[in-house]
Parts: structure tokens; sequence; C-alpha cells
């Protein structure tokens, strides 16, 4: 049985195989292993293949990139920018962070719309 869904990540309309994983559009994305755990936290459903391998990119450039720890370290445009004075923390930053903290954050990746 195949189902339409929508990617809970970027709204797109997609086929989602559940019955037929082999078929499926997410069986053809090489999911690392940090991006695997990764999504084992959020609260997404199905991802579209898109957004799995942006997700992949993410983990990947999270883990390689500037690091911090407990607030020290941060870099502009790769954890946060100033928007109209205020601090807005990237997807990156929470990727880092490792859990999300509940206070819905404009760019949470862990599918946490009403935290």
């Amino acid at each position: 049985m195949h189902e339409m869904k929508k990617c809970p990540r970027c709204s797109v309309e997609f086929e989602c195989r559940v019955n037929d994983i082999q078929n499926c559009q997410c069986a053809h994305v090489k999911l690392s292993h940090d991006a695997s755990d990764f999504l084992a936290k959020t609260a997404f459903d199905c991802l579209c293949s898109t957004c799995m391998n942006q997700i992949n990119l993410l983990v990947e450039e999270a883990k390689n990139g500037p690091q911090y720890k407990s607030g020290n370290g941060l870099q502009e445009h790769f954890h946060y920018y100033v928007q109209q004075g205020r601090y807005v923390f990237t997807e990156l930053y929470h990727i880092q962070r490792g859990s999300c903290c509940g206070n819905g954050c404009r760019h949470c990746p862990y599918g946490h719309i009403n935290c």
C-alpha cells in the first residue's frame, strides 16, 4: 500500500511505501550513523528524501564545524545570527546542542512545532 504524505520539515508531498520499503524513496538515502542517531531524537515521522539528505549534511557539518561548550565558543553565522537585535540560533547550533530545548525555536531541527 502506498500513501501520500507531507514532509513535516519542508511540506513537500511524497509517496511513502511503508509496505514496500525497498522501493520507497527513503531506501535510496544513505544516512550516516550520526544522522540516524540524530533522527531518532526527533519527532519526525517520515521525511522526504531531500530533507533526509539535508539532515545528513547538517549533522556532518555540525560534527565537523566549530564546536562550543556550555555557551563558550559560539560563532556568529554558524551557531547564531542577530536579527533586529535578537540572537537567533541555527539548526547547526541545535544539532550540536544534542536535544530540543523546548522553547519553540525558529530553526528547531527536532520537529517540535509547539514545544
